[in-house]
């Protein structure tokens, strides 16, 4: 017994041992996380504080806390034309100090929305939407204005939007591009809601806009806007809801700037709808051709132009009411354009499509008896051509059979460009796949408010790839597109041009109306897909 007493008294001990080692080895653990965001123990003057006349505010937190992002994050309804210093911004503290620099006006309630700004220090718990209220008379305003944000293009609404109020009796068409408005709130990074709060009793014009000046003024080159035709009344019950739009821009174009022997770059803004360009060489008429910049994305144009006996070049621009001309200087460099033609296709072609050709330089000649396509068994095909100039492609129009191959063969001379230059001989191979590696899908539509109406296809970026017009029909059908998830649209074309159209504040004009389905759907291969899409919801 008293061996086996020892023997466990040893295996005991060096247990013991063990567990001391390990905790010797061990780190100590920090416990808990702290969650919790940061407190006010006190103000001065204190928050919601009547007939204000000071200058200074000081905030006290019970730990230290950073205030970051300010300039994005802080709100001040009604705007102050000089900005108050705020400190600390980026070190840590325990109080925060507002040091106003503006004149107040009188018996007004001003409120200093933080938004996320305010942090504690170790973990950066945010203390949310912490709002500081003052009034210069002798009570707080307390009505509210409550909404929604959209955005009428886009599915999902931008962040950090502004939204505006401004006195009705005082409200003109030129107050959003000139002055501040007297209240304003914004949606910050996080939400699709707004409320104005602290407001007076009145009547108001309600916009919003998505201000990336930050300067309270709507400046249509850069900034989205939303609004209201008539003004509304506070107090209100009702939940407004605007949606954003940006202008296109009244057309403007630049001095072109040459880029090769035969090519300026233009670069413009505004619509190119009815763009003309023409061109002289002292009072001779020199002919130019206008087409497409080939970068998606940048807002110029190429202008063609023969080699010309001078130093300069004069181009005149018309587009509707916009008449310019521009001397542009003109010299022989090394680089010239040459003819080259390229597929738009990459070895596969769609049944929805054309096979088309990418021109480097505008055509303007063509012998179809020099062409020839055939298919896998070296059967010659019927097809008929035609030239998009601004697009600068050729493209060919042909009944397409499923798992086919085929070769199109451009004889030397089938082909002629602005220049005077001809092809060499050229053969592109394609083909096509089986009807059964795409899928089918078609829409019903429910509760359609108006015709005419487009229906569009978009993918995961929101790029249209294919889109059907309706006058009357209500089911629309995509036939062979291929699998993936594709997001889908009604616009009500409401001037029936076959696209959608943005709005224009200053003409009082909303853009026409776009309903987006809410959900993504997977079309797969070789299913049919019958979605019903209803309008009222």
């Amino acid at each position: 017994m008293r061996k086996i007493y020892f023997i466990l008294l040893f295996i005991v001990f060096s247990l013991l041992l063990t567990i001391t080692g390990c905790a010797k080895r061990g780190t100590i653990s920090g416990g808990l996380k702290d969650t919790i965001a940061p407190k006010i123990t006190g103000s001065s003057p204190e928050n919601y504080n009547t007939n204000f006349t000071g200058k200074e505010i000081k905030i006290v937190f019970n730990e230290l806390i950073k205030v970051k992002d300010i300039t994005k994050q802080l709100i001040i309804s009604p705007p102050m034309k000089t900005a108050p210093i705020i400190v600390p911004q980026g070190s840590a503290s325990k109080f925060i100090s507002i040091n106003i620099k503006d004149t107040l006006q009188e018996n007004t309630t001003y409120s200093f929305n933080f938004g996320q700004s305010i942090t504690d220090n170790n973990e950066g718990n945010p203390y949310s939407q912490f709002k500081y209220v003052f009034s210069t008379g002798s009570y707080i305003d307390s009505l509210t204005v409550v909404g929604k944000i959209k955005d009428t293009y886009n599915q999902k609404p931008d962040n950090f939007v502004s939204v505006m109020l401004y006195d009705a009796k005082t409200f003109k068409d030129s107050t959003v591009y000139k002055e501040a408005p007297l209240y304003v709130t914004n949606t910050l990074d996080s939400l699709k809601v707004f409320a104005l709060e602290n407001l007076k009793e009145g009547s108001y014009y309600l916009v919003a806009m998505k201000d990336k000046n930050g300067n309270n003024k709507f400046d249509p080159k850069s900034d989205k806007i939303g609004f209201l035709e008539e003004p509304i009344k506070t107090p209100s019950e009702i939940a407004y809801q605007l949606e954003l739009f940006k202008e296109i821009e009244a057309f403007k174009a630049e001095k072109p700037i040459q880029q090769s022997t035969n090519k300026y770059f233009m670069a413009y803004s505004g619509n190119t709808k009815n763009l003309k360009v023409t061109a002289k060489n002292g009072l001779k008429n020199v002919a130019v051709k206008l087409t497409k910049f080939p970068v998606v994305g940048k807002d110029s144009l190429q202008l063609f132009v023969p080699k010309i006996e001078s130093d300069s070049i004069e181009f005149f621009v018309e587009n509707d009411n916009y008449s310019k001309s521009f001397v542009s200087k003109y010299k022989e460099l090394k680089e010239t354009d040459t003819l080259t033609l390229t597929s738009k296709q990459n070895g596969t072609i769609r049944f929805t499509e054309d096979y088309a050709l990418k021109s480097s330089t505008p055509l303007t000649s063509f012998d179809k008896l020099k062409m020839k396509l055939i298919n896998k068994d070296s059967v010659a095909l019927d097809f008929t051509t035609k030239y998009l100039e601004f697009e600068q492609e050729l493209v060919f129009e042909f009944k397409k059979e499923e798992n086919e191959k085929y070769a199109l063969e451009l004889l030397p001379d089938a082909i002629t460009d602005f220049y005077g230059k001809s092809n060499d001989t050229l053969i592109q191979r394609f083909s096509t796949r089986t009807y059964a590696d795409y899928g089918n899908l078609s829409v019903n539509l429910k509760n359609i408010n108006r015709f005419p109406l487009i229906l569009e296809l978009l993918d995961g970026k929101g790029k249209v790839l294919a889109s059907k017009t309706s006058t009357k029909e209500t089911t629309l059908t995509f036939d062979l597109i291929d699998p993936m998830l594709y997001t889908i649209r009604i616009i009500y074309d409401d001037n029936a041009n076959n696209e959608w159209d943005t709005g224009n504040f200053l003409a009082k004009k909303q853009a026409e109306q776009i309903i987006y389905f809410p959900k993504e759907i997977d079309v797969r291969a070789n299913w049919d897909i019958n979605q019903d899409f209803d309008l009222e919801n």
